[in-house]
C-alpha cells in the first residue's frame, strides 16, 4: 500500500485542515491553563486530558464557524487579497 492510499480527498482540505488546527491550539490552550490555574505535579497530564476532552470538540466546532468570518477580515485587511 503506497502512502497516498490513505490520504483524503483535497475536498476535504478546509475540514482537516479546521481539525489540525483544533487539536493544537486546543491542547496548547488547555496545557497553559491547566499550568497556571494548578501548577506543575504528577497529575499534571491527566488534568490536561481531562480538560481536552472538553475543549477539542468545542476548538474543532469554533474553527468551523468563524473560518468564513476570518477568511473575511484577512481579506479587508491584506492589500491586493482576492
Amino acid at each position: 500500500m503506497s502512502r497516498r492510499d490513505w490520504r483524503l480527498p483535497t475536498r476535504l482540505m478546509p475540514l482537516v485542515f479546521a481539525f489540525w488546527m483544533a487539536a493544537i491550539m486546543a491542547l496548547v490552550m488547555c496545557t497553559v491553563i491547566t499550568v497556571a490555574n494548578t501548577g506543575i505535579d504528577a497529575r499534571l497530564p491527566a488534568r490536561v486530558l481531562q480538560a481536552y476532552a472538553l475543549a477539542m470538540p468545542v476548538a474543532f466546532a469554533c474553527v468551523l464557524v468563524v473560518r468564513p468570518l476570518v477568511a473575511r477580515l484577512v481579506r479587508l485587511c491584506v492589500r491586493g487579497s482576492p
